[in-house]
C-alpha cells in the first residue's frame, strides 16, 4: 500500500518526529519515579517494564484484576457478535452439528438478517498440550465464486485464554479483551468477503492494510455504549462502573510515546536492512546501532543484539513489512474517528466499511478502497491524538 520504500521512511520519520518530545518527557518521568521509588539514578531497559507497572497503577489506581469480573468471556463474545451484528446486519447462532478438531472448539452459523448463510465460524480459545502460543485468525474455506454459486467461507479464530473452573468461568483482562476483538476484526473481513477469485478474498490483501480491520475493531472495547453491551459483572450483573470505563481511555495512552518510539525504532531497523546493499554491512550491532539512533531512550547493553533475534523481518514474513503495524494504526485511528463523528454504530458508517473494506478483499488498490470509505486519504492526526502525543 505505501508503494516505495522512501514513502515508508518519510512516514516512519514524520511520526518520529512527533513521538519523540513526548517519550523523552514519558522517560524522564519513569526514570524520576525509579529515582524516588527505589533510588535508582539510571534506568535500563529490564527496569522499565517493572516501573512501568508501578507508575500505572500509582496514577490510574487499578488493575486488571478488578476488571477480570466485568469480562466473562461467554459476555465478551456475545458483545463482538452483538456490534457485529448492529454494524454488519449479521447474526451468529451456535450450532453442534459441524465437524470440530477438538471439543472446546465452538461452532457458529453466521447468517444475514434475510437468513442466509454469510459463513461458518470457529472459536478455539482454550490453551491444551500441542496447541500453539498467541492469537491468530485462520481461514479454512475461503469465499469465492464459481458457476455463479457464491460459495461462503469458513474462518475461524484461535486464542489462550484463562479455561473455566468449577468454580468460575473464564475471564479476560482488558488486554484479553482487546484480543478478542483484533482477531474477530479479522474473521469479519474472512467472512464478509464477496469476490470472485480465492486468492484475493478476504484477509488475501496487501500487507499493510490486512491490519485495518482487525485493529479497528477494538476501538469498540474503550466505547461506553460498546461496553454497555458486554462488560457486565459474572456475579451481580452491574454494568462496568463509568469509572473503570475512564480508567481504560485514560490509561490506555499511558507512556504512549515510548511504545511508539520503540515500534518505529523496529520499523526503521527492518528498512535499514531490507532497503541497502547487505554487501555494506560488516558488523550487525554497529550497523543496528546506527539504525536506532534518534530512538534511543535506554543506555545501549554492549553484550546485546536485539537483530539476531528479530525474527519477525527474518522469518516471519514482515521483511521490509514491519512498518505497517504503525501504518494500520494510523489507518484504524482514522476511520474510527470517522464512526466516532457520526456515531460508533452509525448504519451509513457501517455499510460504507463493510462494501468498500470488508468485501472487496484484494481486488482493488486499499488506498482507492479505503479513500471511497472515508472520501479522503488517511491522515495521522487521529492516531496522534488518541496516543495523547497531540
Amino acid at each position: 500500500m505505501a508503494q516505495n520504500p522512501e514513502k515508508v521512511k518519510s512516514f516512519l520519520n514524520d511520526l518520529l518526529s512527533k513521538a519523540k518530545p513526548a517519550s523523552e518527557k514519558e522517560f524522564a518521568q519513569l526514570t524520576a519515579f525509579a529515582k524516588e521509588l527505589d533510588g535508582i539514578d539510571q534506568l535500563e531497559k529490564w527496569d522499565g517494564a517493572y516501573y512501568s507497572e508501578k507508575l500505572k497503577q500509582k496514577l490510574f489506581d487499578f488493575d486488571d484484576e478488578q476488571l477480570k469480573p466485568y469480562f466473562k468471556l461467554e459476555n465478551v463474545l456475545n458483545g463482538a457478535f452483538t456490534v457485529a451484528e448492529k454494524l454488519f446486519g449479521i447474526r451468529f447462532t451456535e450450532v453442534f452439528d459441524i465437524d470440530k478438531y477438538h471439543q472446546d472448539v465452538q461452532t457458529f452459523e453466521v447468517l444475514d438478517f434475510e437468513g442466509k448463510l454469510v459463513a461458518i465460524f470457529y472459536a478455539d480459545f482454550f490453551p491444551r498440550k500441542g496447541k500453539r502460543n498467541g492469537a491468530w485468525m485462520t481461514s479454512f474455506k475461503p469465499q469465492y465464486i464459481k458457476a455463479d454459486v457464491n460459495e461462503r467461507p469458513h474462518v475461524s479464530i484461535v486464542c489462550n485464554f484463562t479455561p473455566p473452573t468449577a468454580s468460575k468461568p473464564s475471564l479476560l483482562t482488558f488486554n484479553e479483551v482487546t484480543t478478542l476483538f483484533h482477531e474477530f476484526g479479522h474473521a469479519l473481513h474472512g467472512m464478509l468477503a464477496n469476490t470472485i477469485y480465492p486468492s484475493l478474498s478476504g484477509t488475501s490483501v496487501y500487507w499493510d492494510f490486512v491490519e485495518l480491520p482487525s485493529q479497528v475493531m477494538e476501538n469498540w472495547c474503550y466505547e461506553p455504549e460498546a461496553l454497555a453491551l458486554f462488560a457486565n459483572h459474572y456475579e451481580t450483573g452491574e454494568i462496568i462502573p463509568q469509572e473503570f470505563v475512564n480508567k481504560i481511555k485514560e490509561s490506555a495512552s499511558f507512556l504512549e510515546g515510548m511504545a511508539t518510539l520503540r515500534q518505529l525504532s523496529f520499523g526503521i531497523l527492518d528498512m535499514a536492512f531490507h532497503s541497502n546493499d547487505p554487501n555494506t554491512i560488516t558488523d550487525v550491532k554497529s550497523f543496528e546501532k546506527t539504525a536506532f539512533e534518534g530512538t534511543t531512550l535506554y543506555p545501549d547493553v554492549e553484550e546485546n543484539c536485539m537483530s539476531v533475534s528479530f525474527s519477525h523481518i527474518f522469518q516471519g514474513g514482515y521483511s521490509s513489512g514491519y512498518y505497517s503495524y504503525k501504518w494500520a494504526e494510523v489507518l484504524d485511528a482514522d476511520a474510527f474517528a470517522y464512526f466516532q463523528e457520526k456515531g460508533i454504530f452509525n448504519p451509513e458508517v457501517a455499510t460504507k466499511f463493510k462494501e468498500n473494506v470488508l468485501s472487496k478483499g484484494g481486488t482493488e488498490l486499499p488506498m482507492e478502497l479505503y479513500k471511497r470509505f472515508r472520501g479522503q486519504e488517511p491522515k495521522p492526526e487521529a492516531l496522534l491524538k488518541r496516543a495523547g502525543l497531540i
